[in-house]
């Protein structure tokens, strides 16, 4: 039996384990991220914005020193990233739009076009979580400016 690890570093860049579960793990954290926002939706906009905020500079901080302690570059379990990108697609998004922002953001995570690749290339911690904030903000542009056609 494996012995349980308090490492922060590890349950945060990890998101609470969720990039621990299955053969992928960025698509298993984007979700995970998703569900989380549901619950936090009702905390309106502010809260939100708090959150990506936080997850951002944390996860930037403990991704880094988790992968420095592993000795990996961008640790396929690390998923605090894709909280972060999901959040932002979520951003000011109604609830329609997240099934949406799901599929895009993991469109975009994986395929990684310019200058999300290149953003990627960034050291450490910011490295790991800047492709997938850009990611997110690009997602969240792409849905912002179909909800403008829509309304049109």
């Amino acid at each position: 039996m494996k012995k349980f690890d308090l490492d922060a570093d590890k349950i945060i860049s990890t998101f609470f384990g969720a990039g621990l579960y299955g053969k992928m793990p960025g698509t298993v954290g984007s979700a995970a991220a998703l569900i989380v926002a549901v619950i936090i939706s009702a905390a309106g906009f502010e809260l939100h914005w708090a959150l990506i905020l936080a997850v951002t500079v944390i996860g930037t901080w403990c991704s880094d020193r988790y992968s420095k302690k592993i000795g990996i570059k961008d640790p396929p379990e690390v998923v605090i990233d894709e909280v972060a990108g999901m959040w932002i697609s979520m951003y000011a998004m109604p609830a329609s739009y997240w099934i949406p922002a799901f599929v895009l953001f993991r469109i975009i995570d994986i395929l990684k076009p310019f200058p999300v690749n290149a953003a990627e290339k960034l050291p450490g911690g910011i490295g790991i979580m800047a492709d997938d904030v850009l990611a997110g903000v690009f997602v969240n542009l792409i849905l912002l400016a179909i909800k403008a056609y829509l309304l049109v």
